[in-house]
């Protein structure tokens, strides 16, 4: 059995407010952008989000599979069929692919994704 060794791909950021850009909802900075690395599948980033932006409850089918980590804020997600969330600095929840949520910002919100 032969191997192949695996493609060197990495990459280093850290939170900074002036590389954020627009995002469908929101602003995105990226560490990791979709393709980055030949994966397509795989990204990551920082995802800002206001009160303001997002003054209303809405819904999101989530795309691909998805973790996050709250850094500063506040949000509710509502999961179809299943659990609420309340997450705050600290938490973090994961979601499958094809999973209907609802998303409250109930406090102007960082949040760390990982999209895989």
């Amino acid at each position: 059995m032969t191997s192949t060794p695996a493609t060197g791909f990495t990459v280093h950021d850290a939170y900074d407010a002036t590389k954020f850009e627009p995002f469908e909802l929101g602003q995105v900075q990226w560490v990791r952008r979709p393709g980055d690395g030949n994966r397509p599948a795989l990204s990551a980033g920082f995802w800002q989000v206001t009160t303001t932006e997002a003054p209303e409850p809405f819904d999101l089918l989530i795309h691909a599979d998805e973790t996050i980590h709250i850094i500063e804020g506040h949000l509710r997600i509502e999961v179809e069929g299943g659990e609420s969330f309340d997450l705050r600095p600290g938490s973090a929840a994961s979601f499958n692919k094809g999973a209907q949520t609802r998303w409250t910002v109930v406090e102007d919100t960082t949040e760390f994704f990982v999209y895989s």
